[in-house]
């Protein structure tokens, strides 16, 4: 059976690698629009009720319009923006994130997919706090680096054009200092925190790649759980998972050096804990591809689910733009 996608938002940088990631299978047959048409409400309209799974790679007001614009009711949605990814209705895109979800996106209608901040963080945090590890009113601070490809086409020309008109020279710039970053509230939700987090995201002088990092003071939390404890919950959580998993536990000495570009064009994402030598504090840290198992990774592993292929179809090749 051949199934019908549209990607609305093609020619961006999420929509550009979904596209890369599904042309040329013979299960799929991509929907599009003519430059001369992507901006026709009319026919945008009528390509997002003639496919069976439409792919939303949009800034969320339009997200929200596009989805407004469905009233074939056969028709499925993955939206990889931020307006619904706790809204009532949808479903969270995170496949790995309980045992059941991957059952629950296959069988959904509305799917939204994860923002790539949001992935890592859920993804370290979600289990600790379902274990009991980490309290759920525990004041949580998340630091984060992620290349500028994450910023959409105006950061990328920033970076990459001398000649743009917003150029920018910094190697590395923090931003979200008013701790309102869009991916908070989703992070709150999934993660099962009653507590606001403190998240401070950066980007740096590379276009690709992402290190999310929660540190964890051990010796205050509740019980004092050990480094051995939290290692322990994620592995256990992610055991058998293909695009999560978790590295050996590193206490003490000798801690290597973690780079943010190692699983780039990937679906991978990979959990690592740091301990210190007495065992008082750790770090959990998620490496990722910003635009994989943060974008169009992600939002091809939840359709491969939608329409009952193989979950890795189409994600264990490398992709880079």
């Amino acid at each position: 059976m051949v199934t019908s996608i549209f990607i609305d938002g093609a020619e961006g940088t999420t929509g550009l690698q979904i596209r890369t990631r599904l042309e040329g299978r013979e299960d799929i047959s991509l929907l599009t629009l003519g430059d001369a048409d992507r901006k026709d409400a009319e026919k945008r309209a009528a390509m997002l009720n003639a496919c069976d799974i439409a792919i939303l790679c949009l800034p969320d007001d339009a997200a929200r319009e596009a989805v407004a614009m469905i009233d074939n009711p056969d028709v499925r949605v993955i939206d990889a923006s931020t307006a619904h990814r706790t809204a009532a209705g949808w479903d969270y895109g995170f496949p790995e994130m309980d045992p059941g979800q991957a059952a629950v996106i296959a069988a959904s209608k509305r799917v939204a997919n994860t923002g790539c901040y949001a992935v890592a963080s859920v993804a370290i945090l979600h289990p600790l706090v379902a274990d009991g590890v980490l309290p759920a009113d525990w004041p949580v601070t998340i630091n984060a680096v992620s290349g500028y490809s994450g910023g959409g086409k105006k950061m990328i020309a920033g970076f990459e054009d001398p000649n743009a008109e917003n150029k920018i020279d910094t190697p590395y710039r923090v931003y979200g200092l008013n701790l309102g970053h869009k991916h908070i509230p989703e992070i709150q939700h999934w993660a099962g925190l009653n507590r606001t987090p403190i998240f401070v995201p950066s980007v740096g002088r590379y276009r690709e790649g992402m290190i999310v990092q929660v540190p964890l003071h051990l010796a205050a939390l509740p019980g004092a759980p050990s480094a051995e404890a939290v290692h322990d919950v994620l592995l256990a959580h992610y055991e058998g998972r293909r695009f999560v998993t978790v590295a050996d536990l590193v206490k003490g000495e000798g801690a290597p050096v973690l780079d943010p570009e190692e699983l780039n064009g990937t679906n991978e994402l990979r959990l690592h804990v740091y301990a210190s030598k007495d065992g008082a504090q750790a770090v959990v840290c998620g490496v990722l591809d910003n635009l994989g198992k943060g974008a169009s990774g992600q939002a091809v592993q939840c359709l491969n689910l939608m329409m009952g292929a193989p979950e890795e179809a189409g994600l264990l090749e490398p992709v880079l733009l």
